[in-house]
Formats: structure tokens, C-alpha cells, sequence
């Protein structure tokens, strides 16, 4: 950062920045002075939002790549008190293709939940920013309002180049907010995110030794009905299809016969027929959350489960909504809202979708399985928490376990149950370098579902103590 000369400088510097934000008037920050540009990135009022918070967010651009432009939008959303003592959590959303804007932020741990109008706020009683500093970002290109200047971007997207191009993001972030600078720092994600979430822990470990100190002081890392290993996981949905009677037996071998084997991205055309056999059998359904009642506004969804092998992340305080992500669909494509977002009009899609079928479908890299990965961090000290949804037919329970199972790691604590308001809230076992915690009642989306437990076990999480979750 430069450094302003003169004890009025930087004062000056940022009485002329209100300034212009008071008129109306958009500048361009030097690339010197992130500190400037942080100031320009604050969020002063949303669109809808008919309550005071006392909190100060921010959403704005970072380039990560100044050769092809590639540009990854943010919103970042400081704790409700005292956020210099709070910890800093970023959270993904996975797909690949969805945006974290729209599921994490707008319906899941985020304080700015969408009203059914499409066009108010309220503000969510258990956000996670309660508890700690969040970052949202919309990963990678092409997803959300991320975007590239090179078109061709969009069509290359895979898990090495998200990692490589997320950290770029993280290092860029933290000199734009160098008050977070050496703050603890932990990732958390849902789904597809099970591969970015351990993907740049491990960029980020391995950066840290390259450069010999803590660039970023990363703690450890969470991930919720998370695809971890193709084919554990696969047995694990199949299981669960079948024992939660979705599916009929004959379909249950052949899914096991046809598609254990396969990678969960282009999967074989026999492997694709029986899923397309058993999406018919389980029927119209959420499979995200099999016992609530699917939006009726979606078209047929007889094609979930298909979807689902293509790995589109889920759709669902008030009541629960199964239409929330429509409501956001609404909502994210008012331009006044993209305008309070500091969303730049010539590269803001038209229109904004919750996922991006493009960059699904080009998907160019998915390693099979993150155990070996798993492994590498266990090793590295950092504090790894799974956490399961157990009404989920997407990434169950059942996948989850197997593929920790495949870890082959020592018990610590046995299974035992959780509760919460003395209720059962759900289960857990730590194991050694691993907890794992599941959910009751909740499905795909842990936070949407049952958002009470969600902000339990993000407070256990950094605490870094299972016998913290919430206890009758």
C-alpha cells in the first residue's frame, strides 16, 4: 500500500472518497491504494432493506488474473460485534457453477435473507456473522458476477485452476483489507465445494511453506454433504436411495453394478440410463431434502437425480421455503440491487442465474477422490470438520461415512448424540485429525433447514471442541 504524506493525508484521501460516494459519482481506486478501494467497496444501504444493522459489509470486484481479466466478485460481511476480535470464514458454495451469493449468503449462513416478493429483506436471526467475519465469493469465473474479459475463461474452468485462482483472490483480498491481516482464518463450504474447500487449504498450507511464513493463517476448514470420493460416495447414495425406499431393488443393484466406478462428472451412458431409471422411481420430490415439499413453481423435476450427477447444487428465518432460491433469482437481478452491490454494468450477466449451466457443463478437471488430500492436511495439523444433513439423498449421510471410513483414522470419541434444546440435534464422532458431525432433520443446505443447529456447530467448529455443540 502507499503510504499518504502528510498527518492529513489519508484523511483527506478518504473524506474525498465520501465524497464521491455522496454524489453519486464512480471513480476508479488506484491499484496502489487498496485501502481506498475498500472504502469504495462498502455496501451503504441494499435495495428492500427495512432494518438498521450494526454491521459493516462490503461487495466489490478482485482481478486474479490481469493478463485474461478474470475478475472474482465478493461480498464480505463483518461479525455483529466486534469484528476485530472475530475470526474471518469464507465461505463456497460448489456445482460446480453456483453461486455462494446466492445459496450461502441469500438463504443460507448470510444475514440478508429474500422475502417471497423477491424484493425485501429480513434479516436472518442465525447468521453465522454472529459468530464470525464472512467472505462470500462467487468461484470461479462465469459463476454469480465473477467474470472474465477473455470469453474462452468461462469455457476452461476446473478444480485446479479455481484453487490457484481462489488464493490469488485471498492474498489480493487481504491487501485491500490489511485490518484482517494475520486474523484467524478458516473455509467452510457445502456439496462441490467438498472438493474446492480442501483444494485451497491445501494451496494455501503449501504457499505458507513455499514462503517459509503464515501468508494467511489458516486454521482449519468445514465442509457439509460434501462430494469427497467418487466411489465411496457413490455407494453411500445408493445406499441411502434404497434404504430410504426411493428406489426398488432391482435399481439399487444396477446403480451398483453400472455406476460405483464411475467419476461423478461425465458419467457413462449405461450409468446415466439407470440413474435416469431411478430419478423415475423416487419421483417428484426434493432430493435435497427428501420429507419437505418441493417449490412448485420448478419445472418437472423428474430429472433430479440426472442433475444431480452433474452436481447442481440444491434450490431451498422464516417458515421454511423450498422457493428461496427463486426468490433470489427475483431479487439479484434488480439492477438498483446490483448497483448497491457495486456489480459493474458492462460485465453483469443478463441475466444472473443461481448456477451456471456453462460452466458445468465445461468442467475441464475433477480428481476422483480428495482423500489423499484429506490425508496431506491431517497431517499439516489443521482442524477438519464433516458435517452431514441427514434428510439429503444428494450427499448423504451414508456417502459421507464411507468415505471418511476410507480415511482409515483412529477413533477418539465414539458416535454419540448431540442435542440441542434437549432435543437430539443430530451425531457425532472425532476421530484422529477429523470430527464429523451430522445434522437431524436437515437436508443438502444444513443452514436452510435447520439454521439453530447450523449456528451451534459453527460456534463448536471454532472452538475447536465437539463437546461445545449445544447439550441438553
Amino acid at each position: 500500500m502507499t503510504h499518504l504524506r502528510g498527518p492529513f493525508g489519508f484523511v483527506n484521501k478518504i473524506l474525498t472518497i465520501f465524497i464521491y460516494v455522496y454524489l453519486g459519482i464512480t471513480i476508479a481506486a488506484s491499484s496502489t491504494d487498496p485501502l481506498a478501494q475498500q472504502q469504495l467497496d462498502k455496501v451503504l444501504q441494499l435495495p428492500g432493506q427495512n432494518f438498521n444493522v450494526s454491521f459493516a459489509h462490503y461487495a466489490g470486484y478482485i482481478t486474479v488474473n490481469e493478463d485474461s481479466g478474470r475478475a472474482l466478485f465478493y461480498w464480505f460481511i463483518e461479525a455483529t460485534k466486534d469484528p476485530d476480535s472475530k475470526p474471518l470464514v469464507l465461505w463456497l458454495n460448489g456445482g460446480p457453477g453456483c453461486s455462494s451469493i446466492a445459496y450461502g449468503e441469500a438463504e443460507e449462513i448470510g444475514p440478508f435473507h429474500i422475502k417471497p416478493d423477491g424484493k425485501t429483506l429480513y434479516l436472518n436471526s442465525y447468521s453465522w456473522n454472529k459468530v464470525a467475519n464472512l467472505i462470500f465469493l462467487d468461484s470461479p469465473v462465469g459463476v454469480g458476477f465473477s467474470y472474465s474479459k477473455n470469453s474462452s475463461d468461462v469455457l476452461n474452468n476446473g478444480d485446479k485452476r479455481t484453487a490457484e485462482d481462489s488464493l490469488a483472490f485471498l492474498l489480493k483480498w487481504f491487501e485491500r483489507f490489511p485490518q484482517f491481516k494475520g486474523r484467524d482464518f478458516y473455509i467452510a463450504g457445502e456439496s462441490y465445494a467438498g472438493h474446492y474447500v480442501p483444494q485451497l487449504s491445501q494451496a494455501i498450507v503449501r504457499y505458507n511453506t513455499a514462503l517459509k511464513e503464515k501468508a494467511i493463517k489458516l486454521k482449519g476448514y468445514m465442509v457439509g454433504n460434501a462430494l469427497t470420493d467418487d466411489h465411496h460416495d457413490h455407494l453411500g447414495i445408493f445406499q441411502f436411495l434404497w434404504t430410504t425406499g426411493l428406489i426398488s431393488d432391482q435399481t439399487y443393484r444396477q446403480l451398483n453394478l453400472l455406476c460405483t466406478f464411475q467419476p461423478f462428472l461425465n458419467v457413462s451412458e449405461a450409468c446415466y440410463n439407470i440413474l435416469v431409471v431411478a430419478s423415475t422411481e423416487i419421483g417428484n420430490i426434493d432430493q435435497y431434502s427428501i420429507f419437505t415439499p418441493p417449490c412448485p413453481a420448478n419445472v418437472s423435476q423428474s430429472n433430479r437425480l440426472k442433475k444431480r450427477m452433474n452436481h447442481m447444487v440444491g434450490h431451498i428465518d422464516m417458515k421454511y421455503d423450498p422457493c428461496t432460491e427463486e426468490h433470489a433469482v427475483v431479487y439479484f437481478n434488480l439492477p438498483s440491487v446490483q448497483k448497491a452491490l457495486h456489480v459493474d454494468p458492462a460485465h453483469a450477466p443478463s441475466p444472473w442465474s443461481t448456477c451456471s449451466e456453462l460452466v458445468n457443463t465445461n468442467w475441464k478437471d475433477s480428481p476422483r477422490t480428495m482423500l489423499d488430500v484429506y490425508h496431506e492436511l491431517i497431517h499439516s495439523g489443521l482442524r477438519i470438520w464433516m458435517f452431514s444433513g441427514d434428510t439429503d439423498a444428494v450427499l448423504p449421510v451414508t456417502a459421507t461415512r464411507m468415505s471418511i471410513d476410507a480415511l482409515k483414522l483412529a477413533t477418539l470419541r465414539p458416535w454419540r448424540a448431540w442435542y440441542d434444546d434437549g432435543q437430539v440435534g443430530g451425531w457425532t464422532q472425532d476421530y484422529a485429525g477429523l470430527t464429523y458431525v451430522t445434522v437431524r432433520g436437515a437436508g443438502h443446505e444444513v443452514p436452510l433447514h435447520k439454521p439453530k443447529r447450523a449456528l451451534a456447530l459453527i460456534k463448536a467448529f471454532l472452538s475447536g471442541n465437539s463437546t461445545k455443540l449445544a447439550s441438553a
